[in-house]
């Protein structure tokens, strides 16, 4: 059985967190949740914590095995960006992108 957990409009670049979940994609729940704790990334704290949102969905609403766990898939898409702009020289401004992402993890037992 696949269970999700979902987090919406974090504020970081979608690029920045594709560079780290392919770290944790396919492992077990346990060995994900170790790796993303060390790594120094602002992505990795992030992805932990969805991670673990998806292992709590997991165990209390569909009664599944901690230990059985695998994360399945990790998805991440684009939200809305902040438009902001910054003084430049002349009297010119220059557009700056503050991007936003929606990222969804799915964890599966080891039968699916």
């Amino acid at each position: 059985m696949e269970v999700k957990a979902v987090a919406r409009y974090v504020r970081i670049s979608p690029q920045k967190v594709r560079k780290v979940l392919g770290t944790v994609k396919g492992k077990p729940v346990g060995a994900g949740l170790d790796t993303l704790k060390f790594m120094p990334q602002k992505a990795a704290t992030l992805l932990e914590k969805i991670l673990r949102s998806a292992i709590a969905n997991a165990e209390n609403n569909n009664n599944l095995d901690i230990d059985s766990l695998i994360v399945k898939n990790i998805v991440v898409d684009q939200g809305p960006m902040l438009k902001r702009f910054r003084a430049r020289a002349r009297g010119r401004g220059a557009r700056i992108l503050k991007r936003t992402s929606h990222i969804t993890i799915t964890v599966a037992d080891d039968m699916a």
